[in-house]
């Protein structure tokens, strides 16, 4: 008997609104009678960035950025037609990236 689960990777680049779009996630799976299993926080991925303040003269005075991208995990087991309609017609806040794999387990 095989076994699908939905596995959900959520990026973006500010917390609070990776977090509100995670418990919007977990709030529409719960309403369907799935399971879910998460939010898993994974490592916050930093850029960081060196720049020149002046182009030629001030070879010392620099500007340093960083970039955090925050990222969170969710599997969602025991899914119906339904959970997956609700998921695919969620509207979630500018600035957010989801991935969305169906991962099936036979045993």
């Amino acid at each position: 008997m095989a076994k699908q689960k939905i596995r959900i990777k959520v990026r973006a680049f500010d917390h609070k609104v990776i977090d509100q779009a995670v418990s919007q996630i977990i709030e529409t799976a719960e309403k369907t009678g799935a399971i879910v299993i998460g939010p898993i926080p994974l490592p916050t991925k930093i850029e960081k960035f060196t720049v020149n303040k002046s182009t030629f003269v001030n070879k010392n005075a620099r500007d340093q950025y960083e970039m955090r991208t925050h990222k969170r995990l969710i599997d969602i087991t025991e899914t119906t037609s339904a959970t997956i309609e609700e998921l695919s017609n969620l509207s979630l806040p500018a600035g957010v990236d989801i991935e969305i794999k169906m991962i099936i387990e036979e045993k």
